[in-house]
């Protein structure tokens, strides 16, 4: 079977950095064919005019849309049936991850040797432009997670995923919000799924130009791991 990465891209109010991102991921080269599979939950900002403005100008853009906004989860899972790659990761509609960096993101699964590469944001040193506390809560999500499903990642929580997606499609996944990245590795883990990860580059954005998750999903990341580790 010939090779197709699909790039999983829900969207919610990315008026600013839509156009840019897209452009970003068509212009990228990973070693195979891509498809973009987006998903507009809803925008109200003018973002889903032009996610269909972009998919009428590139037959590799496939565009979902959701009757009412649900959430990043819903939008990933929404991705993920929609999916016809072999290989999918997971983009967010901000500029914070480098499509640039795909190659060696899908490298271990084209190999053989990985069934799920994530892309780490600390393997190469902690983000300069992190504050603090994100960075203190990313750690403790993570080694609460590695506790519990028995692995040992660096950073459980981030955007950039590449899973098989034969192996993706499998995984019972039920988050609507920020709760699918615990979720999805709680899954894998009990898949016994080969998960490695990679040093990735990281541009992390402020709440001021955009970013959305708060320190409530934070809170609530630590139940969703605990819930997914034991839940049947």
């Amino acid at each position: 079977m010939s090779e197709l990465l699909s790039v999983l891209m829900p969207f919610y109010n990315e008026r600013g950095t839509l156009e840019e991102i897209v452009r970003r991921v068509l212009a990228s080269d990973p070693g195979v064919p891509l498809e973009l599979v987006m998903v507009d939950d809803c925008a109200v900002d003018g973002s889903g005019e032009i996610a269909r403005r972009l998919a009428g100008s590139d037959g590799r853009i496939r565009l979902v849309c959701h009757d009412r906004n649900r959430g990043k989860g819903a939008g990933v899972r929404t991705a993920i049936a929609a999916a016809t790659g072999t290989i999918a990761v997971i983009q967010d509609a901000d500029l914070e991850y480098d499509p640039a960096e795909y190659r060696k993101l899908i490298a271990p699964i084209l190999a053989g040797e990985a069934d799920a590469v994530y892309g780490s944001r600390f393997l190469g040193g902690a983000p300069k432009k992190a504050l603090g506390s994100s960075l203190f809560a990313n750690k403790l999500l993570t080694g609460l997670s590695n506790l519990v499903n028995g692995l040992r990642l660096t950073d459980m929580e981030t955007c950039f995923k590449a899973v098989r997606t034969d192996l993706l499609k499998g995984l019972w996944l039920t988050s609507d919000r920020f709760g699918i990245e615990p979720e999805i590795t709680a899954r894998l883990a009990r898949a016994h799924a080969r998960i490695v990860e990679v040093p990735i580059s990281y541009s992390p954005r402020s709440y001021a130009e955009g970013k959305k998750i708060s320190w409530r999903d934070g809170a609530a990341a630590v139940w969703h791991i605990l819930k997914f580790r034991f839940r049947p």
